[in-house]
């Protein structure tokens, strides 16, 4: 058995789905449930024995050890964690709470309960941490790659907590000798994603034939990682990869954000056109967000060269997938589409 933080967000929920289809080995997932986490993603285990979800808070101490004394899991995955920047930007607390005391909180439960284990059990114990690619900053136009050892240099309130939480993480390891290895992904899309991320966000306002804000001159650069290839690196490093080491997560797709834009309304032009003509037509450039990093991208190699992983998917499979899965589940699109949100959109994409 395994424990999984954060296992009804986006990543985590496609995680649990993957995990149980590949593996069957049973999950506890705890998840507090708050506006991106949701249930209804995981409803095709509902009365699965295999799926224990436990709705909680990963500060909460004495409900994680409660929870580690009674399923004994031979891991821990901590996806868990406030992960929107332009969120963090406005209210960048609750990122330093969940982010940062989160872990610190996991790390600590974590210690203890691995201390009491007995061998061969402590031997085979994992706390995978799992993180961010803008922990590393901006890169400019010709820059190499992130790789493994690229200095941080977090640049939102989101990328500074996540860049905290990494070094806990390692001063765990080398302190107190706590077996974790650490995963740093570039920009995931795909199935169950939440509405605020720049590809649900596009495909949910042009089917609504509502504007299709883009940041300043839609020119930051993103690497692009399908959510299922996200998961079988993570499978993959849990599996093999070397304690206290990080690997660097990618889908080798760099391309801007105006470019992802247009693939969309590419996509919907022909799968699903529009009376009024083509969705290009709702482009609409908005005031670039505070501190807005230009380009991302990461080099993958160390995880192809020490665990054989390499992403499945071409971002013309997987955002061909993706757009087919939001055309055919819009009842999923609604219901975690509350008047909050909408008003949180409406905020946040104000033209300008």
């Amino acid at each position: 058995m395994i424990l999984v933080t954060g296992g009804a967000g986006f990543i985590g929920a496609n995680f649990v789905l993957d995990w149980l289809a590949e593996s069957g080995e049973p999950v506890v997932n705890l998840d507090k449930l708050t506006y991106a986490g949701n249930l209804e993603t995981l409803q095709s285990l509902q009365g699965d024995a295999r799926h224990v979800f436990v709705q909680g808070d990963i500060c909460d101490r004495a409900l994680v050890d409660a929870l580690l004394h009674e399923h004994r899991p031979r891991a821990i995955v901590h996806f868990a964690a406030e992960s929107h920047v332009d969120r963090s930007i406005h209210g960048p607390g609750e990122f330093v709470r969940t982010n940062v005391e989160g872990t610190f909180t996991l790390l600590e439960a974590a210690r203890a309960y691995w201390g009491d284990m007995a061998e061969p059990a402590k031997a085979g114990f994992r706390f995978l941490h799992v993180s961010t690619d803008e922990v590393y900053g901006s890169l400019a136009p010709d820059a190499p790659a992130f790789t493994e050892t690229h200095p941080y240099e977090p640049n939102s309130p989101y990328s500074a907590s996540k860049a905290a939480s990494d070094h806990l993480v390692r001063a765990w390891h080398h302190t107190y000798g706590l077996p974790v290895v650490t995963t740093n992904c570039s920009n995931n899309y795909g199935p169950y994603q939440f509405p605020e991320k720049l590809i649900p966000l596009m495909m949910v306002n042009a089917l609504a034939g509502k504007a299709l804000p883009i940041y300043g001159d839609g020119m930051n650069v993103r690497d692009w990682l399908y959510v299922t290839d996200h998961c079988s690196a993570i499978r993959t490093v849990l599996a093999g990869g070397r304690l206290g080491e990080t690997y660097n997560v990618g889908g080798w797709n760099e391309m801007p954000n105006i470019s992802i834009v247009k693939t969309i309304c590419a996509i919907l032009d022909e799968l699903r056109p529009s009376d009024d003509g083509p969705y290009e037509r709702l482009l609409t450039y908005v005031t670039d967000r505070p501190g807005h990093d230009r380009r991302y991208a990461i080099d993958a190699r160390k995880i192809e060269r020490e665990l054989g992983w390499r992403p499945a998917e071409s971002f013309e499979s997987g955002i061909r997938k993706t757009v087919q899965w939001y055309l055919d589940n819009p009842t999923w699109i609604a219901n975690v589409q509350s008047g909050a949100y909408r008003e949180w959109v409406s905020k946040q994409y104000a033209a300008g």
